[in-house]
């Protein structure tokens, strides 16, 4: 990848898990952290070897590729600041990671003098096993978008999506990982109350989650082939897998995606 400064403006869970994956493709002393809280863009900065920045507009003007990965109510007072002092000429790319927050909004909130890519990253970039979807502006070149998809391509998989399905996205799998850390809570619950030891039933309902997934993403089988593969008639499996349904397994997990996705619907609209 060619030599480029990368800013990051917000050093929580979401933007240090991507700061951490981008500083395995670029240096980490062409990478400037900002963050109001002190300690931990300080903490973060030593453990990457990266530079901090004295404010927003300080990394701005140091950026190629800005990160901003603040909370959404905060993103109109973020970019108001630089457009206020940084010269449209000298603006870097902007990579929003904000939720439900659009790119029309982001691009008024910038008094249009900035161009924005936009982000749906999951918590498995800590991981390097990311779901991250992609949308952008049609004055993003392509170039430009090759290059942030290599820049993230140590957090897991990038693909390109219209902005129209960025809620879905949210609720299916900006939110999923939760949805399964609450699976696999559930099977290691009943695994100790049948008798495992705790420790132990985390790592059986963890991998099998795991393998599960594995199954579907290699072989491109469709999810009920593999499950029908498994249940043989009058078995284990069946039985178990008529009890989710009995039990309204299923509408649950759509219901939870419908109500992450409505929620950043709403938050697009504040």
């Amino acid at each position: 990848m060619k030599k480029c400064n990368i800013g990051c403006i917000g050093c929580g869970v979401m933007g240090g898990a991507l700061i951490r994956a981008i500083a395995k493709v670029v240096p980490a002393s062409d990478i400037y952290l900002f963050d109001t809280d002190a300690a931990k863009m300080e903490s973060l900065a030593k453990e990457l070897g990266a530079n901090t920045a004295k404010n927003g507009c300080d990394v701005a003007t140091k950026a190629d590729y800005l990160l901003l990965a603040v909370k959404p109510a905060y993103v109109d007072s973020v970019l108001a600041d630089i457009t206020a002092v940084v010269p449209q000429n000298e603006m870097p790319l902007f990579v929003s990671i904000a939720a439900g927050v659009k790119l029309e909004k982001l691009k008024k909130a910038a008094l249009t003098k900035a161009r924005f890519v936009r982000l749906m990253p999951n918590i498995p970039a800590l991981v390097g096993e990311a779901m991250i979807a992609l949308t952008h502006e049609s004055d993003v070149s392509a170039d430009e978008v090759a290059e942030v998809k290599e820049l993230l391509s140590k957090a897991g998989s990038v693909e390109c999506v219209p902005e129209n399905l960025m809620d879905c996205v949210t609720g299916v799998s900006g939110s999923g990982p939760a949805y399964g850390f609450v699976f696999i809570e559930a099977l290691a619950d009943a695994a100790v109350k049948l008798g495992m030891p705790r420790k132990q039933a985390y790592v059986y309902a963890a991998q099998t989650l795991k393998g599960a997934a594995a199954m579907v993403l290699e072989t491109g089988k469709h999810p009920a082939a593999l499950k029908d593969d498994v249940c043989s008639p009058g078995g284990t499996t069946i039985a178990g897998v008529a009890a989710l349904e009995e039990y309204g397994f299923r509408h649950a997990v759509i219901q939870a995606a419908v109500a992450a996705t409505e929620r950043s619907a709403e938050l697009g609209k504040k």
